[in-house]
């Protein structure tokens, strides 16, 4: 198989608008360590809740009050909200770009989400 058109397709992504925002939002909002922690618990507690809600098992309240309380502060801030906005829009991007690969394969690759 030649990869000269996958590395195509990545620097497309990178000269992309969406690669380009959220490049520039993340460097911004990350280089305030405060941000950068809050956003990475944001992830992690997010993450814990789709593990626990794709398993079957009730959330952990504490988890989803934290959760809640991170979210509203992360959100209220214009560049953070912005920052996060732009990365969902990437991975809207680059989920979309993995189904239009993925169906070309005829592959189910068993990703929630991923409608095939």
């Amino acid at each position: 198989m030649e990869y000269s058109q996958a590395h195509l397709l990545a620097r497309a992504i990178r000269e992309s608008q969406e690669y380009k925002t959220y490049h520039q939002l993340k460097d911004s909002v990350m280089a305030d360590e405060t941000q950068a922690a809050l956003i990475r618990e944001y992830r992690k507690l997010q993450v814990s809740l789709q593990m626990a809600a794709m398993s079957g098992q009730s959330p952990n309240n504490e988890d989803m009050q934290r959760f809640s309380g991170i979210n509203t502060l992360l959100f209220s801030k214009p560049e953070v909200r912005d920052f996060l906005l732009a990365e969902m829009q990437l991975q809207r991007a680059l989920a979309d770009i993995l189904k239009i690969v993925t169906d070309a394969a005829d592959i189910d690759m068993g990703i929630p989400g991923l409608v095939q």
